[in-house]
């Protein structure tokens, strides 16, 4: 009968810490922007303070005439969305890009920037509708690698699926 009970306690506690294990924690992300391009190696300081320009100047503010600054001609691209090379780049975003004031920092709620080698990853927390109830939402993370070469964006990474065009 002993066992039973110990059983049973053993399951109950068992199922609690599964549940907790697997409960999603939300994504945060770092109030503080420009503490994320500080690197002891000035190189990767520099590749990681590209990206961060880049993402604020070209695609959040819309100057696609500042391409040319950020972009390697040949910019190759792995997004299934977005055409490969600047020239392909400028004229996707152009269809809808609308220059507005450039700000200090990224309007995109950064969780991190991390740089390796000629490599920087940009992390972002994404708020995305619960599929199960559309009255709640949740939070993940949402992240873009970048290959510098000779100080431009030479390459360019991202989770994106194919959309319907």
């Amino acid at each position: 009968m002993m066992n039973k009970y110990i059983i049973a306690i053993a399951v109950v506690l068992a199922t609690l810490v599964t549940n907790r294990a697997f409960a999603q924690l939300p994504v945060i992300p770092l109030a503080n922007q420009k503490s994320l391009l500080q690197s002891g190696d000035p190189k990767l300081a520099a590749n990681k303070k590209l990206v961060y320009d880049c993402w604020r100047e070209v695609l959040e503010a819309g100057h696609l005439e500042l391409a040319d600054k950020y972009l390697a001609e040949s910019y190759m691209q792995h997004n299934p969305n977005v055409p490969t090379g600047r020239k392909g780049f400028v004229e996707l975003f152009s269809k809808f890009a609308k220059p507005r004031p450039i700000v200090d920092t990224i309007k995109a709620p950064v969780v991190a920037i991390v740089a390796e080698g000629d490599l920087v990853v940009i992390s972002f927390a994404a708020k995305l509708p619960e599929p199960t109830d559309s009255t709640k939402t949740y939070t993940t993370t949402w992240c873009d690698m970048f290959r510098i070469e000779n100080g431009k964006l030479a390459e360019h990474w991202d989770g994106a699926q194919k959309t319907k065009n």
